[in-house]
């Protein structure tokens, strides 16, 4: 039997973008086939954004025009910022949050034995392992989540629904990425999250701690 064709897309902030290279990975590594192009595709994977309403409208839209002949696959922050309307205005075969790392696998699979997926449940907590394989964007660009979540509670943003409270990555786990990316040719860093300057105060540490160990 042939392995299924994927197209995955991302869209939004840097750490979104690292969770798409994450994800594209894990399905490579899993034995599917990344492909460039819609047409080619058995499932698409659209890794959304949704931080203001007119990117939610843009991504609603580009969810719409999807070919009903193809399994359309949800993840990223639109399913946990605003769920109801995804339901309510587009036709998915599966929806996830963000930061799925190797679950993206599983639900992939299950969508294509003709079975719908709602994997929603803790999705704002999720913390993959940063030793997972990625796909760069840009070869010589590695892009690492430091952590994810924050620790505000502003009215006006709607990112702690979908990224939850602070959860930060050790100062040896980030480090252990930075050395395994600069072995695979990486030459540019990318040291990401949703506040970053916050980065360690759930683990007892800081960022100027991190910087003196990666630099």
């Amino acid at each position: 039997m042939a392995a299924a064709r994927v197209f995955l897309k991302s869209f939004g902030c840097s750490t979104n973008l690292a969770d798409g290279e994450v994800m594209a990975g894990c399905l490579a590594e899993a034995g599917y086939i990344l492909v460039d192009s819609l047409a080619d595709a058995d499932v698409i994977v659209y890794n959304t954004c949704a931080v203001k309403g007119p990117t939610e409208n843009r991504m609603i839209e580009l969810l719409k025009r999807v070919p009903k002949s193809k399994k359309l696959v949800v993840v990223g922050c639109l399913p946990l910022i605003n769920f109801e309307r995804l339901q309510r205005e587009t036709a998915f075969n599966g929806v996830a949050g963000p930061a799925l790392g190797e679950k993206i696998v599983d639900i992939v699979r299950t969508v294509l034995m003709g079975e719908k997926v709602l994997a929603l449940e803790d999705a704002e907590r999720a913390k993959p392992s940063l030793k997972l394989p990625r796909v760069r964007i840009n070869p010589v660009v590695g892009i690492i989540p430091i952590s994810y979540g924050c620790l505000g509670s502003c009215a006006y943003c709607c990112v702690l629904f979908a990224r939850g409270r602070l959860r930060s990555y050790t100062v040896d786990e980030i480090t252990e990425r930075v050395k395994l990316d600069l072995a695979g040719g990486v030459r540019e860093f990318w040291l990401t999250s949703q506040d970053t300057a916050c980065y360690g105060l759930d683990i007892g540490t800081s960022l100027p701690e991190l910087l003196r160990a990666v630099c």
